[in-house]
This record gives structure tokens, C-alpha cells and sequence, in this order.
């Protein structure tokens, strides 16, 4: 008798020992989920500030190599950015700092067309960045939004909430009013940010695939980017003169413009690491809504820098429409608390809400 008490109690134990087991593997499994939502956040989030950042310094120091000390080739500083990159990652990899798959015969057919992207989005947008004021400029870029968007719909099968859509109209209104009354209009100007336009929204969208499909990975795809087009930039750069222009040049003997030329160059690589990163976390929209959320200190720095803004009441009520709307879509992406419907938010490639 005293034995088959001592069996139900031992049971009864069990029983409590193994619920109150599972309610603690619950618990547990409960916080792991709440600390991998938290650090997802912040990686999305970090990287958008970074990326943001990075895309605000390159254009200031960009705009004073080129404008304010009229160095005369934005070809040969992109050679010089694209020679930054190469060196960095070659050096971290050797430091084993970095990794990234040796180069092999497929490597350029795996990561094609991101070269030619890559190296046009900065030829072009170096160009637009010397032939512009920086407000014009910064409003301009709002057109790769519209472009992402789209090709995200098309290539990722991606679709953007109603909100977002009205948003994205927003910036490209403005930036139509602005470009309405551009006093200082310069149509080479205007050609070379539509195409960087076009490829900027073209390079997040196949970072984006190559990224979720490629073993290459993101230090392979700035370094392999770099490595295949420094000979065809080089040879852009000496067929057009620009390369004689460049080395004659009367400002290299002066510090202050060598530092800055300088800090352009390894910036070029900060942004390029910076974008993939921003993209890797977040959507290909994304990384380009918030290159144009930093133009909002790039448009009001870019009235005092620069010297070549001219004020009309028309352009600067543009540019503050496309701003605000920028806001508005920052505000409406990075909202904590999202709806897991697919319909309501931009989704990764994976289908997971952003």
C-alpha cells in the first residue's frame, strides 16, 4: 500500500517536473524570439544609418573636390574610388579581416551585371554631383525611388503598401515642381542623374539577388565589382583626355585638397559597403529611399556649399514637398510594430516583411 502511494507521488512529480519543464522551454523560447526580433531591428536600422551617412559625407566631400576646387575630371575620381575599394578589401584579406571566395573563371558571370551597374551608378553619379547644384540633385534622386520600385515589382515580385505608394508619388511630385523652376538648369547635368537613377535602382535590386543567391557575399561582390572594371575606367579616363587633365592638375601640391581627395576615395568604398549592407537588412527600396532621406542635409547644407544654387520660391516649395514625403516613407518603413500581411509592407525577397 505504502509502495503504490510512493508510485503516484513519483508520478505526479513527473508530471509537474515535465509542465513546468515545458512552460520554462516556452518561456525561453519566447525571449530567444523577442532578442532575435531586437537585434534584427537594430541590424536593419544601424545599417540604414550607416548607409545613410556614408551617403551624406561622399556627396559634401564630392561636391568640394569637384566644385569648389574645379577638379576637372569626376572620371578620374571614380577610377580613384573604384582603386580604394580594391586595395582595402585586398589588404583585409590578406589581414584575414575580410573574406571572400578566389577568384575563378565563372566569378564575373556570377556577379554579372553588377559591374557595369556598379561602374556606371558611379561615373554617372559623380557627374550629375558636378554638373548640379546640390539641392537640384538631391531632389533629381528622388526619380531612382520610383525606378526601384518598380523593378522590385518586376524582378522580386515584390509589392509596395498603398502607403508607401502614395509616399514614393510624394518625393516624385516634388521633385517635378522643383525641376519646373530650376533657374540654373543644365541639361548634361539632368541626363547624367537620370541614368544614375536608372542603375541605382537596377544595382539595389540585383545586390539584393545576387546577395540571396550568390556564395560570394558582400565583401566579394565590392571587391570583384572593383577588380573587373578599374582597366575599362582606366581606359575611359585616358581615351576622353581626362587621365592628362587630372596629372596636370595645379592643386596637388595642396594638402587640403590631396586630404579631401583622399577621404573621397576611401569614402567610396564606405558607401559601397554601406549599401550592400543597408540592403542585405532591409529591401532594395529601402536602401534608396533612404539615400534620398539623407539628401534632406545635403539639400539645405547645399544651399550654402557650393556656390551654384539659385533661390526661387517654386524649386525650394518642390524641394520641401519631396522631403516631407521622404519622412513620411521612413516613418511608415520603420515603424516597430508591423503587420506580418504581405500586402500592407515592402517584403524581402524571402517574403518576410521589412
Amino acid at each position: 500500500m505504502t509502495t503504490h502511494n510512493s508510485d503516484e507521488q513519483n508520478t505526479t512529480l513527473d508530471l509537474s517536473s515535465s509542465s513546468s519543464n515545458d512552460s520554462k522551454t516556452s518561456l525561453n523560447s519566447k525571449e530567444l524570439r523577442h532578442n532575435d526580433d531586437g537585434t534584427l531591428f537594430f541590424k536593419k536600422v544601424g545599417s540604414a544609418l550607416f548607409y545613410g551617412m556614408s551617403s551624406f559625407m561622399i556627396t559634401v566631400v564630392n561636391k568640394t573636390v569637384l566644385t569648389s576646387y574645379h577638379f576637372p575630371s569626376f572620371l578620374f575620381l571614380s577610377l580613384g574610388q573604384l582603386l580604394a575599394s580594391i586595395v582595402v578589401l585586398g589588404l583585409g584579406r590578406k589581414l584575414k579581416f575580410v573574406s571572400y571566395p578566389p577568384l575563378k573563371r565563372n566569378t564575373f558571370m556570377k556577379i554579372f551585371p553588377l559591374p557595369l551597374i556598379f561602374l556606371g551608378n558611379m561615373m554617372f553619379g559623380l557627374g550629375g554631383t558636378k554638373e548640379l547644384s546640390l539641392p537640384m540633385f538631391a531632389a533629381l534622386r528622388r526619380f531612382s525611388i520610383l525606378m526601384t520600385m518598380l523593378l522590385e515589382l518586376k524582378i522580386l515580385g515584390v509589392r509596395p503598401s498603398f502607403a508607401v505608394q502614395v509616399s514614393v508619388y510624394a518625393m516624385i511630385a516634388g521633385a517635378l515642381l522643383a525641376a519646373s523652376d530650376d533657374l540654373s538648369f543644365n541639361m548634361r547635368g539632368y541626363t547624367f542623374v537620370m541614368i544614375t537613377n536608372a542603375l541605382t535602382a537596377s544595382n539595389g535590386v540585383y545586390v539584393k539577388k545576387k546577395l540571396d543567391t550568390s556564395e560570394i557575399g558582400k565583401y566579394g561582390l565590392m571587391f570583384y565589382n572593383s577588380l573587373f572594371m578599374v582597366i575599362p575606367a582606366l581606359l575611359v579616363t585616358y581615351v576622353t583626355g581626362d587621365l592628362d587633365k587630372s596629372v596636370a592638375y595645379n592643386q596637388w601640391q595642396n594638402p587640403y585638397f590631396v586630404i579631401q581627395f583622399l577621404m573621397s576615395c576611401f569614402m567610396g568604398f564606405i558607401l559601397s559597403y554601406s549599401t550592400i549592407l543597408c540592403t542585405q537588412y532591409n529591401s532594395a527600396l529601402t536602401t534608396t529611399i533612404v539615400g534620398c532621406l539623407k539628401n534632406i542635409c545635403v539639400t539645405y547644407l547645399g544651399m550654402f556649399i557650393g556656390g551654384d544654387y539659385i533661390f526661387s520660391w517654386l524649386n525650394c516649395i518642390g524641394i520641401n514637398i519631396s522631403v516631407f514625403a521622404s519622412l513620411l516613407y521612413t516613418y511608415i518603413t520603420f515603424r516597430r510594430k508591423q503587420a506580418p500581411d504581405k500586402e500592407l509592407l515592402i517584403p524581402t525577397t524571402r517574403g518576410i516583411a521589412v
